[in-house]
């Protein structure tokens, strides 16, 4: 009997301390409990700790921070009929832990899904060149688009992100060519900026060059004019001054007829001096002619001093 009692027990004991395990539980933050109770959804405990009724409440744990979720690669056709190859990231949170769980069998595969068939939806709405030139337009458009059937489900779609875009084997060769053509094409095109740069580079320098020459001769002339001015000055100064000295020593000397005479004598002699083979004698140098008669005479007068 007593060994019956100590199982009893010992039953009780180990029911006893079932039933306080699975009543208490420790929600991480990041998550929430949901709380169902013989199947019905009962409460939402947040992060910490949270105690539910043994064998009557069921917990579990709903994730709800952001979650990343890259796709599979699939092939899509654009609006030109070109097949390309694209690839998305989904960045999904949920924002309401019972629709999530009560609306939807499994919002992630649901997610995966809508997101497949929006890339389809989307990328044959538009063009290849659209497609690589406005990936940041066509993730607006995919968000847009997936939040219209995920709102229902208490997950809210906060960006989507276009990993890949691959073209077919022909397409990338004729990009290829396309870029290479571009990029010769502005080569030429900064070869012949470069060339009329240069032209107009030393046209300016040609004409700055032809502007400092003339400026130099200019100068030049200037000077010379300056020199021949100034020598003219001072030839005429240096005629002036020996005037003026010989009229002095003359003056001082009192000519008279005689002297004058003689200096008229002397002036013709330096005619005389010329090479020219006619010597014109003017009309009024016939006084001239007389005084040298005179001066002949008076040089008769003077007796010899030559033993």
């Amino acid at each position: 009997m007593g060994l019956v009692l100590a199982v009893v027990a010992g039953v009780v004991v180990l029911f006893v301390i079932l039933a306080i395990v699975m009543s208490v539980r420790i929600v991480q933050q990041g998550f929430v409990g949901v709380v169902t109770r013989f199947g019905e959804f009962k409460d939402i405990k947040n992060p910490g700790l949270a105690f539910i009724i043994p064998f009557i409440e069921v917990m579990k744990i709903v994730d709800v921070r952001e979650t990343p979720r890259t796709g599979d690669r699939q092939q899509v056709i654009t609006r030109d009929n070109v097949a390309v190859i694209v690839n998305a990231t989904i960045f999904s949170q949920v924002v309401d832990v019972r629709l999530a769980l009560f609306t939807n069998s499994d919002y992630l595969v649901s997610v995966d899904n809508l997101a497949r068939t929006s890339v389809r939806a989307v990328f044959g709405s538009i063009t290849l060149d659209e497609a690589f030139s406005q990936r940041e337009r066509i993730g607006t458009m995919l968000q847009t688009q997936m939040e219209e059937a995920t709102d229902k489900w208490g997950v809210r779609i906060n960006r989507v992100e276009v990993l890949e875009i691959t073209p077919p084997e022909q397409i990338l060769q004729a990009m290829a060519l396309q870029k290479q053509a571009d990029q010769e094409k502005r080569a030429r095109i900064l070869e012949s900026e470069g060339q009329q740069q240069s032209a107009v580079n030393v046209a300016d320098g040609q004409r700055q060059a032809s502007i400092k020459e003339a400026e130099g001769a200019q100068q030049s002339d200037i000077l010379r004019a300056q020199g021949r001015r100034q020598a003219l000055i001072l030839e005429a100064e240096g005629r002036a001054q020996a005037i003026a000295s010989v009229y002095a020593a003359i003056k001082q000397q009192s000519p008279d007829p005689t002297l004058v005479a003689i200096l008229q004598l002397d002036t013709l002699a330096k005619f005389a001096e010329s090479p020219n083979t006619k010597l014109i004698i003017p009309a009024e140098s016939a006084a001239l002619l007389g005084a040298a008669q005179a001066i002949k005479s008076v040089m008769a007068d003077v007796p010899s001093t030559t033993p």
